[in-house]
């Protein structure tokens, strides 16, 4: 799979006032923007999950652990979920 990578810059005190590594920042990071994306309906949770190697189950505990609202109460969100029963 082809992979991007997106640099940031970030100031030394930042990275000592969070008690984080680059590395544990850019995972912080990552995940957070990936959990933002799917709020917005910008990244499906598939997508999202996938960015962040993980099962689509597990990142859609996260999202509803995070205050996600998976489904909006709507007509088209009752006949899809159950379109699928």
């Amino acid at each position: 799979m082809m992979s991007n990578t997106v640099e940031i810059t970030c100031p030394p005190e930042v990275m000592l006032s969070l008690h984080m590594n680059s590395r544990e920042l850019a995972e912080r990071v990552q995940r957070d923007a990936a959990m933002a994306l799917f709020r917005e309906g910008r990244l499906s949770s598939g997508l999202a999950a996938q960015w962040l190697g993980m099962p689509r189950v597990h990142f859609l505990l996260l999202a509803m652990a995070a205050g996600a609202e998976l489904l909006e109460d709507t007509e088209e969100d009752f006949r899809r979920e159950t379109a699928l029963l």
